[in-house]
């Protein structure tokens, strides 16, 4: 998949097919991981990883959250990340941090356990289709509900929070969808199998809050900030399911998805049944940022040094 390119694995630089793991990992058997989804986007002034310091606290945070501790500071992962992208060779990618209970002992207490640190860069596009960032998808609201509070930290990116990611996704699939909303235990909109969740309605942007057990999505807070920036009205508040029918516009958010239009949901056409006018201003803003052709005034973008580029 991946031939000639490195891994960073427990602070050294290895060759891709040497970054395996033993069948005892704790990881493997009860989902004890935290990860990161981050892109480096290739900019008219060189390659950049988009929000990296924002990625990497949240990381931490989930670490914190899950009693896991990592034996790397924030700024070793930083300086590690942008090493790879650069050993790698790419002018963009997708970069995947892993913290991880490894190898050791088969039992559910993960204290037991050390702990690993896994970066491996891949080239990713469109997670969503190529043409849905400008088409729009379809989606429906799954027979999934995301957890309830006091039984998966919702606010952490912990690996086993995605087996419930995965039965919304699988069933959207089976049903020819592209992707699946869950709504929370109260019946309210949560988010996406993989992404935060935005609906507009008589140009006010709506978004679930924390409390509806969403992860605080990275791009979620880039969106929201932007929004902000080109004066539109933003609530964080509960939102009813039969909200999303009547909504002149519905766009999902995500490191993977970026900013991708919901052009019917259930079946039921949304707006226009296309990508809408302020989906179309904020995806022009937050483009125009990763390409370089916007100034980049929120300090978002982190470049690959020259002195990232040396050999392992």
């Amino acid at each position: 998949m991946s031939d000639g390119a490195n891994v960073w694995f427990n602070g050294k630089r290895v060759p891709w097919e040497a970054a395996t793991v033993h069948v005892t990992t704790h990881a493997l058997h009860y989902g004890s991981s935290v990860f990161e989804g981050i892109r480096a986007y290739d900019t008219a002034a060189g390659t950049a990883a988009f929000c990296l310091p924002q990625h990497i606290r949240r990381m931490l945070d989930s670490c914190k959250i899950y009693r896991m501790d990592i034996p790397y500071s924030a700024e070793v992962m930083a300086a590690a990340t942008l090493d790879l992208i650069a050993a790698n060779g790419h002018k963009s990618c997708y970069v995947r941090p892993l913290v991880f209970r490894g190898a050791g002992p088969i039992g559910v207490n993960p204290k037991k356990n050390p702990v690993d640190v896994v970066i491996f860069t891949i080239e990713w596009g469109r997670y969503l289709g190529a043409d849905g960032i400008e088409k729009g998808v379809d989606v429906m609201v799954s027979s999934w509900r995301r957890m309830a509070p006091s039984t998966h930290p919702a606010m952490a990116k912990v690996g086993g929070n995605y087996v419930n990611s995965q039965f919304v996704t699988m069933e959207a699939a089976e049903n020819g969808f592209t992707e699946g909303l869950a709504l929370d235990v109260a019946g309210y909109v949560s988010e996406g199998a993989g992404e935060n969740i935005f609906v507009i309605r008589d140009g006010v942007i709506h978004t679930p809050g924390l409390a509806n057990s969403v992860l605080p999505g990275i791009t979620r807070h880039v969106v929201m900030t932007l929004a902000h920036d080109l004066g539109f009205e933003v609530k964080e508040t509960p939102i009813a399911r039969e909200a999303l029918y009547v909504a002149d516009e519905v766009f999902m958010t995500g490191t993977a998805a970026e900013i991708t239009p919901i052009r019917s949901i259930d079946r039921v056409t949304i707006g226009a049944g296309s990508r809408g006018p302020i989906t179309a201003r904020i995806q022009e803003e937050f483009f125009g940022i990763t390409s370089g052709r916007i100034a980049d005034r929120h300090g978002w973008l982190t470049f690959v040094p020259a002195r990232a580029q040396t050999p392992a």
